[in-house]
């Protein structure tokens, strides 16, 4: 018996191509998820710098002058901080900071200075 080559390779090739693009779609989903979790994490890690770098600078004007100003605003290349500063009850100032960059939520933190060594004693993100 002869076999029957008819209607073969069409098959064989409709599976082949279905299985290029079954793996092809699958590495771009990680691609595109991998790209996502870049720029986040580019975002996040600029949020964390420019709180620190606004809390290092109101350490220093504190440490230069003897008081923190009562409001203030620090202008980034991607966002601004502004920062309020509440009366200091007993030996603790707290410093109320808001991140708002571009295209984001505002997000809030809060920094406790030590108004004896003026140094920032503790420090609360909030969401």
């Amino acid at each position: 018996m002869k076999s029957d080559e008819r209607g073969f390779t069409y098959p064989l090739t409709l599976c082949t191509l279905l299985l290029f693009l079954i793996f092809f779609s699958m590495h771009i989903e990680q691609l595109l998820s991998e790209h996502k979790m870049a720029v986040e994490t580019a975002t996040i890690l600029k949020q964390e710098y420019y709180f620190l770098s606004s809390a290092k600078k109101v350490e220093s004007l504190y440490q230069t002058r003897g008081t923190i100003p009562a409001k203030g605003t620090f202008v980034y290349i991607n966002g601004t901080m502004d920062y309020k500063a509440e009366t200091p009850s007993a030996y603790v100032q707290i410093v109320d900071f808001t991140l708002v960059l571009h295209l984001r939520e505002p997000i809030v933190g809060y920094g406790y200075f030590d108004t004896r060594s003026k140094s920032l004693i503790k420090w609360v993100e909030v969401k």
